[in-house]
């Protein structure tokens, strides 16, 4: 009985010390693809949705339109996505994003927009069914730094080439806030990896 209690302990030990190093770990690969921006000529750009207030993108939302808006100019790529549905039935979030792009000059033409994905995993999912429909190779993925390794692992499971661009940071957050942030992406990729989200 003491050498099953001193195995039992021995076990939980070490499985505490692996999840510990496992979770920092991720934490360190959110923080690095946050602070890196692998924009290059690619098909596509794509802009995950965040909140918009009555058909109007959120700060967070147009930083990010903005940010993918830039790279459009530049010549990055020829077509946008918008992805991103949302609880309000009279609006979208890749429907507010594609105004937004309309509004901002881009061809109706250069516009795909997704408009039923409920989260991360869902946007994903429609975006490798976009990319496939229309035959293209390789996709700039636009949000904040804070999810977009989440989003790189999510598109290499769909078999999809992505490469990440963070959205400039605006003013600085609170401290409470970019913790919550990394949590969640900490906890959301951790979930996602073992199959239970």
């Amino acid at each position: 009985m003491k050498t099953l209690r001193k195995f039992v302990w021995w076990m939980c030990f070490w499985t505490a010390v692996f999840t510990a190093l496992w979770l920092a770990w991720i934490y360190q690969q959110v923080y690095a693809a946050a602070r890196q921006d692998f924009a290059a000529p690619a098909d596509a750009i794509a802009v995950f949705g965040a909140a918009e207030y009555n058909g109007r993108p959120s700060p967070v939302l147009r930083a990010r339109l903005d940010h993918a808006l830039d790279l459009y100019r530049e010549g990055y790529a020829p077509l946008l996505i918008t992805l991103g549905g949302g609880s309000d039935p009279r609006w979208s979030e890749g429907e507010v994003e594609r105004d937004y792009l309309l509004s901002n000059g881009v061809p109706d033409a250069r516009i795909i927009a997704e408009t039923e994905s409920q989260n991360t995993e869902q946007s994903v999912q429609h975006l490798a069914e976009i990319v496939r429909a229309n035959h293209l190779h390789s996709v700039i993925a636009v949000s904040d730094g804070s999810h977009l390794f989440r989003i790189r692992q999510l598109c290499h499971a769909q078999g999809l080439h992505v490469l990440t661009s963070p959205r400039p940071a605006g003013k600085p957050m609170p401290v409470q806030d970019v913790v919550r942030r990394y949590a969640h992406e900490i906890v959301s990729y951790a979930l996602w990896s073992l199959h239970l989200h």
